[in-house]
């Protein structure tokens, strides 16, 4: 679990955007989390220390989970795999179709780059409503993968996205909650 002054760091980094992208917003800006290395290197090091032993490899959800996820697995010296929006990635691919507020979308995974039966932690940068994250974790059982844990910078607590997730894993870390 995050310490206490890691997450006050991180909050006083995070800049709260109203109105954006869209009236009735508050946007969390984590940009200003890259302009200070040593922040970003603890964030990275807190992640690693959650997951250490418990995952075989690491799926990042496009795009934001990326900027987290690929230093995780760096750091845990597991694989990286790239969940991405339909179209993005050449085949073979296995696709996963889920609903939004208005509308439905897909995402994608390479295929046979994810194998039956490993431990995989589904990053991104922060849970909402979990629509997103439930459509990654569905692409990886398709696999024959089992989710072990999902981790996230941010959570916004107030829209439960956690409970799309629990079927999955209980293991469900998140830094900063909102």
């Amino acid at each position: 679990m995050a310490t206490k002054e890691l997450t006050q760091k991180i909050e006083a980094a995070i800049e709260n955007i109203s109105g954006f992208p869209k009236a009735g917003i508050e946007f969390k800006d984590i940009t200003p989390i890259f302009l200070n290395p040593e922040l970003y290197k603890e964030i990275i090091e807190d992640f690693a220390n959650h997951s250490f032993g418990k995952i075989d490899v690491v799926c990042g959800i496009e795009s934001r989970g990326y900027l987290f996820g690929i230093a995780i697995a760096v750091a845990l010296g597991v694989p990286f795999i790239l969940i991405r929006k339909k179209g993005k990635l050449p085949p073979p691919l296995v696709s996963q179709k889920y609903d939004l507020e208005y509308g439905s979308s897909e995402i994608e995974m390479r295929a046979g780059q994810l194998k039956p039966g490993q431990r995989v932690l589904i990053h991104d940068d922060l849970l909402a409503t979990g629509g997103t994250t439930e459509a990654a974790a569905m692409l990886v059982e398709k696999q024959g993968a089992t989710v072990s844990q999902f981790s996230f910078l941010i959570a916004l607590d107030v829209l439960k996205g956690d409970e799309k997730l629990l079927r999955f894993t209980k293991d469900i870390y998140s830094i900063c909650h909102y």
